[in-house]
Formats: C-alpha cells, sequence, structure tokens
C-alpha cells in the first residue's frame, strides 16, 4: 500500500537511511531532521499498513526545483516496482505543485534513466550544490553519486 508517511513510520524510516548510509549509499538523516521533514515522505506498507517496506522524499528546492531524495526498499522486496511507484508518487506531487524539473543524485543511474531522467553537469545544480552538496563529507573529491534531472 503506497501512501503518505504518518508520524508512526518516522523510525522505520530513519533506520532505513541510516542503515542504507552505513553502506555509503546515502546520507545519514536524524530522527528531528525526518520529523521536520516528514510531509516530504511516501511510505509502501505491507497490508498490514503499518511495517514499512520502502520510502522516497520529494523536497521542494526552489521555486522551479524539487529532489526526488533518500529512495530506498528493503531488500527482500526490491524488484517487485515498488522504488517506481515511489519515484512516480513523488513526480505526481511535484507536478501537482507545479514543480515541473525533478532531479537526484544516484548511484541507480540505469533505474533513473528507464524513469525519463537523464545525467546532467553538477553545476546544473547550484541550488543543491550550495546548500547541502557543501556539507557531505565526500564533496567535492568524493562525490559518486551522478545527476539526473527529468523535466515534465
Amino acid at each position: 500500500m503506497l501512501r503518505k508517511a504518518k508520524i508512526s513510520d518516522v523510525k522505520y524510516i530513519h533506520r532505513m537511511i541510516n542503515e542504507s548510509s552505513a553502506r555509503g549509499e546515502m546520507l545519514p538523516r536524524s530522527l528531528m531532521d525526518l520529523y521536520g521533514c516528514l510531509r516530504d515522505f511516501f511510505v509502501v506498507c505491507l497490508d498490514d499498513g503499518k511495517t514499512v517496506v520502502g520510502v522516497c522524499a520529494m523536497h521542494i528546492f526552489w521555486e522551479n526545483l524539487a529532489e526526488i531524495r533518500s529512495l530506498f526498499v528493503e531488500k527482500e522486496y526490491r524488484r517487485k516496482g515498488i522504488a517506481t511507484k515511489l519515484v512516480e508518487a513523488c513526480i505526481s506531487e511535484a507536478i501537482t505543485l507545479d514543480l515541473y524539473r525533478i532531479f537526484t543524485l544516484t548511484n541507480q543511474v540505469d533505474f533513473f534513466r528507464s524513469l525519463d531522467f537523464r545525467e546532467v553537469d553538477k553545476a546544473t545544480l547550484p541550488e543543491k550544490v550550495w546548500s547541502e552538496c557543501l556539507k557531505c563529507p565526500k564533496y567535492p573529491d568524493y562525490c559518486d553519486e551522478v545527476p539526473m534531472v527529468i523535466e515534465t
């Protein structure tokens, strides 16, 4: 079941993101940060409606720019279309808000390419670089993420 995240989902989201972060796949997030940006998140739950198996956020970045971030699906639920549903829900919400340029920084280039994202130079995303990338321990010399954009 795909739905917007609830307060009761934050601990699942926190665990998923930080487990992925420990493997170097994404940046860690604090509980305080997640409570503050909870409205950004969609989740996929099991039929019980409580057990979260996938998460993704659509963050409004600027007046004309949104970011897909924090995409994670539990290993045993991968390759079942969950990630695609999550990203599509985020894109749909961005469009509803009149945001038609959506980007992601990812290591999953083929996945995002299959959703019509295209690779771009990071310099085309100055808002991201100057507000968040500077805080990343991998920036600038060890950044392994590929910037990708879709314009709907």
